[in-house]
């Protein structure tokens, strides 16, 4: 599925969607180049999951790693902008991480690890100042609720 964002507000509206489908054992690839939104993205579905607009959600581009605990499961964010492959993600909780949501920026550094049932959303620059975003996954993703 393809996407044509407007602005900052349509990205954050397309992750609040996205959150209300997510469940435990989700992971979602969240690839595209510096600037491109996926940090805007991680930050409005975990502000959605938590439900806390006002929640602050730091980038994880210096711990890897940040989890969330909300009501209902554990949600991982992980940046691996900083890492050349996927050795030492179990020192990061990866296999743990498993058993909640998990956003991943810099998924094409998990390499073997990465999930076959994961929603992929790519994220560019749209050439007048929006964002163009792939999705694919499942279809349950793409289901009218």
């Amino acid at each position: 599925m393809h996407l044509t964002l407007p602005d900052e507000a349509a990205t954050q509206a397309l992750a609040r969607t996205l959150a209300e489908r997510a469940r435990p054992g989700d992971v979602l690839l969240l690839a595209g180049p510096l600037g491109a939104g996926k940090s805007t993205f991680a930050r409005a579905f975990i502000r959605a999951l938590a439900n806390d607009p006002a929640l602050t959600v730091p980038s994880p581009t210096f711990t890897l790693v940040q989890s969330y605990e909300t009501s209902g499961t554990t949600i991982w964010h992980y940046d691996l902008w900083r890492l050349s492959d996927h050795r030492g993600l179990e020192e990061l909780g990866w296999d743990e991480a498993q058993e909640g949501i998990v956003l991943v920026e810099w998924p094409e550094r998990l390499g073997p690890l990465t999930p076959s049932h994961a929603l992929h959303v790519t994220i560019a620059h749209g050439t007048t100042g929006g964002r163009e975003v792939t999705l694919a996954g499942e279809q349950r993703w793409f289901d009218a609720s």
